[in-house]
């Protein structure tokens, strides 16, 4: 029963997760569709970021406190709505609304990630939490594949209504076929959102890898939010289909996933992380140079999904071994670091597109990893003093 229900939560992540990056292939056809400017179409992207921490603070902190069952369904139901409400966007305001409720209301899979944890062993829990997010960083890159295809074949707005249906289907089947959850919080909601404060004063391996996960996932982000605008650029003129096509390239970085979770369950996760963080600084440093060919772009992005996507792994897999009775908590405070992280990247990537082209981008991603592997040569952080229940 239990590896079962991890494999359903993680198909259930996958499919939940792509929500949040339909868009980004999609942004010149908003800038078209709109007739507004790559920046402005741009903002679609960095707000469905940004929508996504505020929804991670606000409503996954109660995967400790209620049935994580009942919270799944509900935030289903209200993802399916602002899927429709963007494929039904008038105006390019409307749609930067809608995208910041569709990136507010798709936070199942980080319910699904500390529900994982709970039903795996402690010696399993690094491979529970590698399958999970195998599958989240699948829909992650299928997304954007499924998204370029559907957009050059039957327009931006098909995606979205696509997408809500698929919500609603899977609203049906999971209410079917997850397991009833015992929540380990004993409070009311005041007093389960003070805690977060708490716990990041009490735990600096969370704060350390709260901040880590910010930096790469900015870097990350700045590449992915102009990915789009820099193919258009190209002489080719590489249009939303080849920019979703990029997400099949990084499903290498998926083969990777899992095994990086088990070698956390035996090694030092803390040692994957920095090597990950360097990693993405190379990459970076590659893609300056060799970024303005295809075949030197999908090069890049291969070694950059792996890079991020095994710190990712090894961050989780530190944190969920904190305190057992604070996973969805502790997944809270790291996933809203990393989000807000996102969205900076997005921001200044954004920025530094309209500013300096595909240079000024690099160089986004450049600040952003020295900055992490900065992080990590400082001292390692302590153990953490006892805590709240």
């Amino acid at each position: 029963m239990g590896r079962s229900t991890i494999w359903l939560l993680a198909v259930a992540c996958g499919i939940v997760v792509a929500n949040n990056y339909y868009n980004q292939p999609l942004l010149v056809d908003f800038a078209e569709t709109f007739q507004a400017t790559q920046r402005e179409a741009g903002n679609a992207a960095i707000v469905t970021q940004a929508g996504y921490a505020l929804g991670m603070l606000l409503f996954v902190p109660l995967g400790d406190m209620i049935d994580r069952r009942l919270l799944i369904g509900a935030l289903l139901l209200a993802s399916a709505g602002a899927l429709a409400a963007t494929a039904l966007a008038p105006s390019l305001p409307w749609l930067i609304v809608a995208c910041f409720a569709v990136g507010f209301t798709s936070v199942v899979p980080q319910v699904t990630v500390p529900f994982a944890a709970h039903l795996a062993p402690p010696q399993e829990r690094g491979r529970a939490v590698g399958i999970v997010l195998g599958a989240l960083l699948c829909g992650i890159l299928l997304s954007r594949t499924v998204a370029g295809f559907v957009g050059a074949h039957w327009g931006w707005r098909a995606m979205f209504w696509i997408a809500a249906g698929v919500m609603l289907v899977l609203l049906l089947v999971l209410s079917v076929l997850l397991p009833k959850d015992q929540p380990s919080f004993d409070g009311r909601y005041g007093t389960l959102m003070a805690s977060l404060g708490r716990l990041v004063r009490e735990q600096p391996v969370l704060r350390e890898t709260s901040l880590i996960g910010a930096l790469q996932f900015g870097a990350f982000t700045a590449v992915w939010t102009t990915l789009a605008f820099h193919l258009d650029a190209m002489p080719e003129r590489y249009g939303s289909e080849v920019a979703g096509l990029f997400g099949v390239v990084g499903l290498v970085a998926m083969l990777v996933v899992p095994a990086v979770g088990r070698l956390a369950d035996k090694g030092s996760p803390q040692r994957t992380v920095l090597v990950s963080s360097i990693a993405v600084l190379v990459t970076y440093l590659a893609l300056a140079v060799i970024g303005g060919s295809i075949w030197g772009m999908i090069a890049g992005f291969i070694l950059l999904d792996v890079a991020v996507q095994a710190g990712h792994v090894s961050n989780m897999t530190r944190n969920v071994g904190l305190k057992a009775g604070a996973m969805s908590r502790l997944n809270t405070i790291y996933m809203v670091s990393r989000f807000i992280g996102g969205a900076v990247g997005s921001t200044l990537g954004n920025l530094a597109w309209s500013l300096w082209q595909w240079p000024g981008v690099c160089a986004v991603g450049l600040l952003l990893s020295a900055l992490a592997i900065a992080v990590q040569l400082r001292p390692r952080a302590s153990q953490a003093r006892p805590t709240l229940p």
